[in-house]
């Protein structure tokens, strides 16, 4: 249990801002990197893979000699077909951290220990986790109940415990995560890393529209709909960007819609997870990153307090 070597310098607070498709991209990546957390984008959210190289080298150019290191989420999936083509780019370019969704190969992880890499799998149940593990992956993270995006349905508290029983690597928590006092109650739970998705929606580097960020001030936990429509993979969306683009919440079939191509429809059905309730305003990445580090500090003198420890 522990953050591996080559992601600890520069880390200044046990957070990763999680890779969100056509919302990450190098301004908010570097922000977070040089504000002392792992920023990361998705490979797919530039439009070729030489496209993807271009930002590896823009991000890299824009780092401070002191920034904690970055990473990139690649969707592992024969639905991919830019997968051979990003990952070549990736050895090629040595990102530092990989992280692998829709499926753990072996072939991938060694591919990135070969240089060095670190490769983390987000995964939404035991049986996933046991596969990655199997697979050799440094981390999983856990995407528990209420995250944005492709989310589980099962209580924090529970897959920490279970997973943690046969997984001795980094253990990253995702869902619901807002402020400084949810990295430490996820530290305390057994995670070593924080993952934020929804929370750097609302950052002004994030690449969503301002009408994006505007529905996650206005959304709380009830306003957040569970459903494969979207992508034919259960994901939390806002409820009423599904009704914008005439999805009845209330007459959702248990099958994918016909919205066209999927890219296009996560363009205009926006994600979010059920943490949008503690998201109440829109500012710079590295004001955000100095509040949660505030928020944290705090919270760990008032559970010191607590419980009596000097």
């Amino acid at each position: 249990m522990a953050i591996p070597a080559s992601l600890q310098k520069g880390l200044t607070l046990p957070v990763i801002e999680a890779p969100m498709f056509l919302v990450s991209g190098p301004d908010l990546v570097v922000e977070c990197c040089n504000s002392g957390i792992i920023g990361t984008f998705p490979s797919l959210n530039a439009r070729t893979s030489e496209g993807y190289r271009e930002w590896l080298h823009e991000i890299k150019g824009r780092l401070s000699p002191d920034a904690a290191a970055f990473g990139v989420n690649h969707i592992v999936h024969p639905t991919n077909p830019r997968l051979m083509a990003d990952m070549m780019v990736t050895v090629e370019e040595k990102v530092p951290l990989i992280i692998t969704s829709l499926g753990a190969v072996r072939d991938v992880v060694d591919a990135v220990h070969g240089y060095g890499g670190v490769v983390f799998h987000d995964i939404a149940n035991v049986r996933h986790a046991r596969k990655a593990a199997e697979a050799g992956v440094d981390g999983l993270i856990l995407v528990a109940n209420g995250a944005g995006g492709h989310a589980g349905v099962v209580n924090p508290f529970a897959l920490v415990n279970e997973v943690r029983s046969f997984f001795d690597g980094t253990i990253i928590l995702s869902g619901c995560l807002s402020t400084g006092q949810d990295v430490a109650a996820a530290l305390m739970l057994g995670a070593d890393f924080a993952y934020m998705g929804t929370r750097f929606i609302n950052t002004t580097e994030a690449m969503a529209p301002d009408a994006y960020k505007q529905m996650i001030v206005d959304s709380g936990a009830t306003d957040i709909t569970y459903t494969a429509a979207v992508s034919g993979i259960p994901a939390n969306f806002m409820t009423k960007s599904l009704m914008d683009n005439g999805i009845d919440p209330k007459k959702l079939p248990e099958h994918k819609l016909d919205m066209g191509d999927e890219a296009k429809a996560w363009k205009t059905v926006w994600s979010a997870g059920q943490g949008a309730g503690a998201v109440h305003d829109v500012m710079p990445a590295a004001d955000l990153i100095a509040r949660l580090r505030s928020e944290y500090a705090d919270a760990t003198k008032q559970f010191a307090s607590k419980v009596g420890v000097a």
